[in-house]
Formats: C-alpha cells, sequence, structure tokens
C-alpha cells in the first residue's frame, strides 16, 4: 500500500484526475425537464428520487441582484404564464426580460401549469423561477429526508458578451454574486460552474481555483482549439453529445480531463456513450438510466 501511494503521489496531475472517476456521473439536465417544469424545485427533487449524483441547472441574475435558476433571459412562451395567468406571446418574450425585473417579480410568474410541447411527458404543475440558494437548502434538506447520498451541483452561467449590462451583469459581478451563495451554503466542494463563455470561467478560476469547472462545448473546432480559449485546464469538457468519438474521449482522459456530454435523450445514444468510456452523460430523462447497464 505504501509503495502504491508513493506512486500515486509522483504521477502527472492528469493521472490523479483520472484516478478520481470511479463513480459514472448521472446528471438531470435543467433538474430533468423531460418529466418536470425546467430549472424548479420539483424538478431537482424528481432527479434525487431517480438517482441523479449531479443536479445540473442555469443561472441568471435579477435586476435587485439575486441568483435564480432561469435558461432564458426573458419568460419563454414556451412554458411561461404571467402572474395573471396569461401566455406570453413569442412576439411579447423580450417585454419580459428577467435583468430588468426584481425577482419579487420574477417569481410571480408560473412556470409550469401549462406545460412545455417539447416535452409531451413533463408534469404540469404550478411553479415558479426559485433563487439558487432555495434550491441548495431544498435539495440538502430532501437528500436527509430521503437518506440519499448529498447531491452534487453543475451550475451554468448564462452570460454572453452581447449580454452584458442589458440580459445580466458582466462576468465579474456575476460570478461575485454566484460564488457568494455557493460560500455561504458551504457545497463549493460538490459544486461545477459550467459555461459556454469562458469569460466566466477565467473569473471563477482566479477567484476560486480548486472549483471545479467545465467548458460547455458545441462548436467543430476540436479540443486543442477550444482548450486554449482558456488559460487554465477546467475539470470537465462538456461537448455536445453528436461530438463525441472514441478519440475525443481519450484524449480528454489523456489530458486529465473528465468529458461530460450534454443533452443525451436516447437510451441507445447514452450506452453507445458509456462505451467510448464518457464520465457522465447529462440527460432530460433521469428515468432513462433504469432501463440501462450500470456503468
Amino acid at each position: 500500500m505504501t509503495k502504491f501511494l508513493l506512486f500515486l503521489a509522483l504521477m502527472p496531475v492528469g493521472f490523479g484526475a483520472l484516478a478520481q472517476r470511479a463513480a459514472f456521473d448521472r446528471q438531470g439536465h435543467r433538474g430533468g425537464r423531460g418529466l418536470m417544469p425546467e430549472n424548479t424545485v420539483p424538478a431537482m427533487r424528481k432527479a434525487q428520487d431517480l438517482g441523479m449524483t449531479t443536479l445540473e441547472m442555469d443561472v441568471l441574475v435579477s435586476q435587485d441582484n439575486q441568483v435564480f435558476l432561469s435558461h432564458d433571459p426573458y419568460m419563454s412562451a414556451d412554458f411561461v404564464l404571467t402572474p395573471d395567468g396569461q401566455p406570453i406571446k413569442k412576439a411579447d418574450e423580450q417585454k419580459h426580460r428577467l435583468y430588468a425585473l426584481p425577482y419579487a417579480e420574477i417569481r410571480r410568474y408560473d412556470t409550469g401549469s401549462q406545460g412545455n410541447s417539447k416535452f409531451p411527458r413533463q408534469q404540469k404543475l404550478r411553479t415558479y423561477k426559485p433563487l439558487l440558494a432555495e434550491v441548495i437548502d431544498s435539495a440538502e434538506a430532501y437528500a436527509r429526508l430521503k437518506k440519499l447520498p448529498a447531491p452534487r451541483y453543475n451550475i451554468e452561467t448564462k452570460t454572453t458578451p452581447e449580454g452584458d449590462s442589458k440580459l445580466h451583469p458582466a462576468p465579474a459581478e456575476f460570478v461575485k454574486l454566484l460564488l457568494a451563495v455557493v460560500q455561504a451554503k458551504g457545497v463549493a466542494s460538490r459544486v461545477t460552474i459550467q459555461s459556454f463563455d469562458p469569460r466566466t470561467l477565467e473569473v471563477v478560476h482566479q477567484a476560486a481555483p480548486t472549483l471545479h469547472t467545465a467548458l460547455l462545448v458545441m462548436n467543430t473546432q476540436g479540443l486543442a482549439a477550444n482548450l486554449k480559449r482558456l488559460s487554465f485546464r477546467p475539470t470537465i469538457y462538456s461537448p455536445h453529445f453528436q461530438l463525441v468519438t472514441a478519440d475525443l474521449a481519450q484524449a480528454c482522459h489523456k489530458e486529465g480531463l473528465q468529458i461530460i456530454p450534454w443533452t443525451v435523450n436516447e437510451s441507445s445514444d447514452i450506452e453507445r456513450l458509456m462505451q467510448l468510456q464518457v464520465d457522465g452523460i447529462i440527460t432530460d430523462y433521469p428515468d432513462l438510466f433504469a432501463t440501462l447497464p450500470k456503468p
């Protein structure tokens, strides 16, 4: 045993990262929007019930600097009802820009009763866009109540250069507000911050270098080119699932990176990716794992 520990200590960092990839990471995308209203407390609890190791979610910031869950920077016509229960027209979405609203007003919108036609199995129920702090409190309490493992959190920053000061704060302020919640809740060791925007990942790395980070990718430029967009190595490389090949998976592992593709909604695709030895899967349908062999 002593010789093995010494061997590990002398190995490069990449080997250590590979050694930590024992547990396959099952992630419910936006909580699992195929089954429950996306980015809501009920979605996260359903994901926990179905054995997800990680709760994946998106965050934005309100006019009064509250960090809350939402993928879109406005109220989506696909599934949101106004506070008086009326549908939102597609042409009117921009009139409901979230960064222009205080959180108390955002919370009044109903994000679950209408359902989402893109996900016919999604349960319809009245719910809202919750604060990140509320989601963490709920998930931690639910895990204790149900005697479930403590959840991990994969939190995506919804930022773009074009959206700065219009749809969200600039990266430095956005990350400051986000990390304040993470640190206040004492869950930093179980948090990954992911983004398509390298700027926010750079700020995260500077402010909290031990925090796990994931680079989201949907382009075809390849691993080397995408990694050059960052001044450091992220913990996870997270490409669209159709970009994943055996060569890419092997290259990520050689670089000491985990590879966790998104968003995989067919059992056959999940099985194929597991055979390629990816380190986890992000899916809208957490119940799919029940029909698959254990990794």
